[in-house]
């Protein structure tokens, strides 16, 4: 069966989580890398053990309990004008250089397009519009929606749901293995961009249907 839809991961896949590193390096001279490095992995980390502790908080509150982990771990002072700088920045990060041109070569083939992502709707519609990239989405589709976070089938189902294609029409696509994985395991065709050659995928028995180096690369599985 053709794909007639993609629904894209947003951060680390569309938005270039790490570009808050330079605003990080700015306040916390010489522990920029430390700060971004950490933040994002207790980002991921507190999805996950929240979603298995059954206590929701959205992607924006997590992120933000993220940072203030990061930086008392680092022995940081994080004043309340720093915290608002740096949750401010995800709203506006930086996209990789194949999103824009990949979208739009997709979007005049016809082709649906959605963002499925951990994020809380406001954060992604904002981060989407600043990188100009939001006309170009059929649906920004948030696991908010269910009340618990990737990997669950929940998340992926939505996009089933919201698009109104079965799951086989649907080419999931992210940055992230793991992500991969478990859209692999919900059924959807999974499209891995890995934009690092080095990268390793999950042992979790779903590996990618399809490995890309960027998004820009996906025109012959559309039609």
């Amino acid at each position: 069966m053709r794909l007639k839809a993609f629904a894209f991961d947003a951060y680390g896949t569309l938005f270039d989580v790490f570009s808050v590193g330079a605003l990080c390096e700015q306040l916390f001279l010489h522990h920029g890398v430390m700060v971004a490095q950490l933040w994002r992995a207790k980002q991921l980390q507190y999805s996950l053990l929240r979603s298995l502790m059954g206590r929701h908080r959205n992607f924006w509150q997590l992120t933000e309990d993220g940072l203030v982990y990061a930086c008392k771990s680092l022995g940081l002072e994080l004043t309340r004008h720093r915290q608002q700088q740096l949750m401010d920045a995800y709203l506006t990060l930086d996209t990789f250089p194949d999103v824009s041109p990949g979208l739009e070569t997709l979007k005049q083939q016809g082709l649906r397009l959605a963002i499925l992502s951990n994020g809380e709707p406001d954060m992604l519609r904002a981060a989407a519009q600043h990188a100009g990239i939001l006309p170009l989405l059929d649906e920004v589709i948030s696991a908010e929606e269910v009340g618990t976070f990737k990997p669950s089938p929940r998340v992926y189902e939505l996009a089933s749901t919201r698009m109104s294609l079965a799951a086989e029409e649907i080419g999931f696509v992210s940055a992230n293995s793991w992500d991969i994985a478990g859209a692999g395991s919900a059924g959807l065709t999974t499209f891995w961009v890995q934009r690092a050659g080095t990268e390793t995928g999950e042992e979790l028995g779903f590996p990618a249907n399809h490995v890309v180096r960027a998004i820009t690369d996906f025109s012959r599985w559309s039609g």
